[in-house]
């Protein structure tokens, strides 16, 4: 059902959107790992995927799941509820269990779609995901013109280069506070550059500690 229902929406999106995929190289081929991206449409979640060969699964805002028919086709696509802003401990095993299965993950850090194109404060939940996982991360940038998409708009999704989480955890492997507040800053500075806002959100990122 995921392959049929990727190759469904790899039509209707290719008919529609005029879609560029650049940096598929960084890409990494033998494991499952956290994509992180701005937030600007519905149409993201998709955008992202199809430019990637091994199965997803997506952490999904749990007012989605209340319609069960939508709730049950979004669960055989590997779609499962998370609690925004609770500190969902079930999503995040869930997140890492998908990891561990071979999965890719997509989380989009600004945890809401940006009205102006412009790139939020991130938090550092993706980085403790990753963390727990012990798998990398690799920064997409969405790029279109206008606040909207339109018919035949033309969108670039570009892959960063993976960023390795062994550099943010402590001695035994396990996250850390602080380090996992620079695994965000690094994700989010990389997603800026992506998008072509590197200077003023490298700034702003480095001075946000939020979690």
């Amino acid at each position: 059902m995921y392959y049929i229902a990727i190759f469904l929406v790899r039509i209707a999106y290719f008919i529609w959107y005029n879609v560029k995929f650049e940096g598929k190289d960084n890409i990494p081929k033998d494991r499952g790992c956290v994509y992180v991206s701005n937030h600007r449409t519905y149409a993201d979640p998709p955008l992202i995927v199809l430019g990637v060969k091994r199965k997803f699964s997506f952490m999904a805002k749990e007012e989605l799941f209340k319609f069960k028919p939508f709730a049950v086709l979004i669960k055989s696509l590997g779609a499962f509820p998370v609690a925004r802003g609770k500190g969902d401990e079930k999503a995040i095993e869930s997140a890492v269990d998908a990891i561990n299965n071979g999965r890719n993950l997509v989380i989009f850090p600004e945890g809401t779609r940006s009205k102006d194109g412009k790139l939020g404060k991130g938090k550092s939940g993706a980085a403790l995901v990753a963390v727990k996982a012990h798998t990398d991360i690799v920064p997409v940038g969405i790029i279109f013109e206008g606040n909207k998409l339109k018919f035949r708009s033309k969108i670039t999704v570009r892959y960063g280069k993976p960023i390795s989480y062994q550099e943010y955890v402590d001695e035994k492997g396990e996250p850390v506070l602080r380090k996992l507040v620079k695994f965000k800053n690094k994700y989010m500075e990389d997603i800026a550059i992506l998008i072509g806002q590197g200077d003023n959100e490298n700034k702003k990122n480095k001075e946000d500690s939020d979690v």
